[in-house]
């Protein structure tokens, strides 16, 4: 049967659960195993998809169309397989199916109560990822002693007794702060977090925590006496540049062997050639590539998290050491603000995201990449605002827009499909996961990817409107990829300049150390050749 590991955090948030928990995840698939990783979060949002950037970050979104926690690009990363909305569960869904189960009678008029109807929903929605996979590796979002999280330990503390102690295991992510004033390690915040999930009925089983300086024997030896703990159990989870490090620390620390020996399961050996050679091609860059990420939401920049990693992707693969300048788009630009905004920039990239503010200021940056043929790749709305873009200064359309902005634009270039328009009074205009495109021959999106048929994750509701195909083709405008059905628009490209390209996708999705988007590889070439 399938193992179950619980990855829990104590002290404050932020400690990089997510990051622990694809971590292990990478090592145990190493060894040859099946894993499958799942995100448990507690807030009663039903999912991500309405949740401000600033508040929550980066909507992740799966093949399937779920919208998730950007955890999941995390795991998806580390890992290399595609999740499912199986991988994601809110507090929300899960109180959101006991109600709905209770007015549909499925309780047979019992009272319903977090104990067991909400708890046995939870260990539900965990042990239905057992099926084909060695390990059900189960991260619980927030921190120990959180109200809103104690159902979701209830259930994990319910799991242990079910199935016994050789099939789940427990860990917590805790904190070890140093006191500079002191020049001392403190120990008491991880014993504490420890009492706190003891007294909820959990014992951890291993302990990973997290510090700037590294453990001295007596450390090791005091968390293990005061947590209950075994000695070897106890990791140094020490602070590291880079997180695509943390792996290789794990391994160095026999964490996944002590995984194996503590469900009785053979430790194979782990080859981790290929994320060295990342880390490698990182370490070892030469020379710099300097580009502009060009949105409304640079104050938080976990809204653009996997955009920011698969640049780094890209920058290692080129060997380049990628540097990185928000630009708020909130700000209206001319020409002369652009200049001094953008000097020194070698390619620029205009991220999705939804909503007016920051929409001039996007326009105005296309055009500048545009007319200095400067690379640039938009992402959804940065596609969206390239189009826009070119109608106005191109085709003289002057008061081209997008309908989600100026509903009665004399010239619609981005718009409501008609299937679209009833769907949004039924709630479901938005198109989510994955779409087969397919490219035109000889398209710099053909060249970029070598192939002609792609599959990219989507989240967004406008589109390229149609009617307007001819003209801005007519103009020098390439849409270089279309749907399967011919009926949408996907790519479009710009081929007088180097690279000028918009994707109505999110490619950053599909993004991974060793395997870099094609798109974003293409954009740092392209900086790099200007």
């Amino acid at each position: 049967m399938a193992k179950y590991i619980f990855v829990m955090g104590g002290v404050l948030s932020s400690l990089g659960k997510g990051i622990a928990t694809a971590s292990i995840g990478l090592l145990l698939k190493s060894m040859g195993y099946k894993v499958v990783l799942q995100k448990f979060d507690p807030y009663l949002n039903v999912d991500p998809g309405t949740m401000s950037p600033f508040q929550h970050g980066e909507v992740f979104v799966t093949d399937d169309g779920a919208e998730t926690d950007l955890d999941l690009g995390h795991y998806e990363r580390f890992v290399d397989q595609a999740l499912s909305r199986a991988s994601s569960c809110s507090a929300g869904q899960v109180y959101e199916s006991v109600i709905t189960n209770e007015r549909k009678g499925i309780y047979l008029g019992k009272t319903v109560q977090v104990i067991p109807h909400v708890t046995d929903e939870i260990k539900r929605r965990i042990t239905a990822q057992a099926e084909g996979n060695d390990f059900v590796i189960s991260e619980i979002g927030g921190t120990v002693g959180d109200i809103e999280g104690l159902p979701f330990l209830e259930a994990i503390r319910q799991l242990h007794l079910d199935l016994g102690n050789e099939n789940t295991l427990n860990i917590l992510l805790t904190y070890v702060p140093y006191i500079k004033t002191a020049g001392e390690l403190k120990t008491k915040p991880s014993q504490h977090s420890t009492y706190k999930l003891r007294e909820i009925g959990i014992q951890p089983d291993i302990l990973l925590c997290r510090s700037e300086k590294p453990f001295e024997d007596e450390i090791y030896a005091k968390i293990s006496l005061f947590t209950n703990v075994r000695k070897e159990n106890v990791i140094n989870a020490l602070d590291v540049n880079c997180v695509y490090e943390i792996p290789m620390n794990y391994q160095k620390a026999n964490l996944p062997e002590i995984i194996c020996q503590h469900f009785n399961m053979k430790s194979c050996p782990i080859d981790l050639s290929h994320w060295q050679e990342f880390l490698d091609n990182r370490e070892n860059s030469e020379g710099t590539v300097k580009i502009a990420v060009c949105g409304k939401y640079v104050r938080h920049q976990d809204a653009y998290k996997s955009i920011v990693e698969a640049l780094y992707h890209a920058a290692a693969r080129l060997k380049k050491k990628i540097i990185i300048t928000w630009v708020d788009t909130e700000r209206i630009f001319d020409n002369g603000d652009l200049d001094k905004e953008l000097s020194g920039i070698d390619c620029i990239l205009i991220p999705g995201g939804f909503g007016i503010r920051g929409i001039d200021g996007k326009i105005a940056i296309a055009k500048y990449a545009r007319t200095k043929n400067i690379p640039l790749l938009g992402i959804c709305l940065g596609m969206q605002v390239m189009a826009v873009e070119f109608a106005r200064n191109v085709c003289k359309m002057e008061q081209a827009h997008s309908t989600e902005f100026v509903e009665d634009s004399p010239d619609p270039v981005i718009h409501l499909m008609e299937k679209q328009l009833y769907r949004k009074l039924t709630g479901g205009s938005m198109r989510l996961g994955a779409y087969t495109c397919k490219l035109s021959e000889g398209s710099l999106a053909h060249k970029a990817y070598d192939t002609l048929e792609i599959s990219e994750r989507h989240r967004h509701r406008y589109e390229f409107n149609n009617d307007y195909r001819q003209r801005l083709m007519d103009a020098g405008l390439c849409l270089s990829g279309v749907s399967d059905d011919n009926l949408l628009v996907e790519i479009l490209e710009y081929p007088a300049n180097d690279f000028y390209i918009g994707v109505q996708f999110h490619p950053e999705f599909k993004s991974r150390p060793h395997r870099p988007h094609p798109l974003f590889v293409g954009l740092l070439r392209a900086a790099i050749k200007a």
